[in-house]
C-alpha cells in the first residue's frame, strides 16, 4: 500500500500544480475544517480533487490513468463496504433485499452529489477550461466521483478507522430522511414491478429528441406501456430523462 501511496504522491508532485494555484492551498485548508479531518499528507487530497480533464489537458497524460480515476475506483469500494457494515448493524430486522436497495441509494451518483453540494465541493476542484465552461463543477458525475476519490484519499492517509468516521459523519448523516427524497426514488424500478404484477409487457422507453448545444444537451424521453404513451421526461442524461418519464407514468397510474 505504501508503494501505491508514494506513486500517487510522486506523480502528482511532479506536476507542480500547487505552484500554479497558491490560493488553492488556502481553500483546501478550509475544506479540511469542513470535513473535520486534517491530512498528514495533503498531496493525497490535492490528487483526489484534480480531475482527469485538468491533467490530460494541461499535461497531455492520455496514456496512463490519472490518480483521480484510480482513487475514485478504490473510494467506491470503501464506501460500499462501510455503508454495508453500518446498514447491517443498524437494521438487524431488515431482509437482504431491503438493505441492498437502501445501500444502492446511498452509494448512488444522486445521493453523493447531494453530499458533495453540502460541502460545496465543486469550488475545490481543478478542472480543464473546457470542463469548467460546460458546468463541470456542478456535474453529478464529477461531484460524485470526487467524493469517492476523497474517501480514498483519507483511507490512504490514515486507514479505515478515519475513513469510516468520515463516511458515518458526512455520507451517512441523515441518510434515512435523504433517501426518501424524490430524486432518489427509483421510479423505473417501481413502474417495472407494477407492470410485472399486472402481467403486462415491460415499459418501452423511447428517446424522441435532444435539445440544447452539444456541451449542454437535454434529452427528451417517452415511456409507453402497451403502445400507450404514459409519460414524458427531460434530463441532462438519458438516465435522468427515463426516471422523469417513469415518475410521470407512476403518477398517472396512481402508484
Amino acid at each position: 500500500m505504501k508503494a501505491i501511496i508514494n506513486k500517487i504522491i510522486e506523480y502528482f508532485n511532479g506536476k507542480k500544480i500547487s505552484e500554479l494555484y497558491p490560493k488553492w492551498e488556502k481553500n483546501l485548508l478550509q475544506l479540511q475544517k469542513k470535513i473535520d479531518y486534517t491530512f498528514r499528507d495533503d498531496t493525497l487530497l490535492k490528487a483526489a480533487l484534480t480531475h482527469k480533464s485538468y491533467l490530460r489537458r494541461r499535461y497531455n497524460d492520455h496514456k496512463i490513468p490519472s490518480p483521480f480515476e484510480r482513487m475514485e475506483f478504490l473510494g467506491d469500494s470503501i464506501l460500499g463496504f462501510v455503508t454495508s457494515k453500518e446498514l447491517f448493524a443498524h437494521h438487524p430486522d431488515e431482509q437482504e433485499g431491503k438493505l441492498s436497495k437502501l445501500k444502492s441509494k446511498i452509494v448512488s451518483e444522486t445521493y453523493l452529489t447531494l453530499k458533495a453540494n453540502s460541502l460545496d465541493l465543486g469550488k475545490y476542484l481543478l478542472l480543464s477550461q473546457e470542463e469548467l465552461a460546460s458546468g463541470g463543477t456542478a456535474k453529478p458525475s464529477i461531484l460524485s466521483d470526487s467524493m469517492e476519490a476523497m474517501i480514498c484519499a483519507i483511507y490512504l492517509d490514515s486507514g479505515i478507522a478515519s475513513t469510516s468516521k468520515f463516511i458515518k459523519n458526512y455520507i451517512l448523516k441523515d441518510y434515512e430522511s435523504l433517501v426518501t427524497r424524490d430524486e432518489l426514488v427509483n421510479y423505473k424500478s417501481i413502474l417495472q414491478e407494477y407492470i410485472q404484477s399486472k402481467n403486462q409487457s415491460p415499459p418501452d422507453y423511447i428517446t424522441i429528441g435532444e435539445e440544447g448545444p452539444e456541451h449542454s444537451k437535454v434529452f427528451v424521453v417517452e415511456v409507453h406501456i402497451d403502445k400507450k404513451l404514459m409519460g414524458t421526461g427531460k434530463g441532462s442524461t438519458k438516465k435522468t430523462a427515463h426516471q422523469e418519464a417513469a415518475r410521470m407514468a407512476c403518477q398517472k397510474l396512481g402508484i
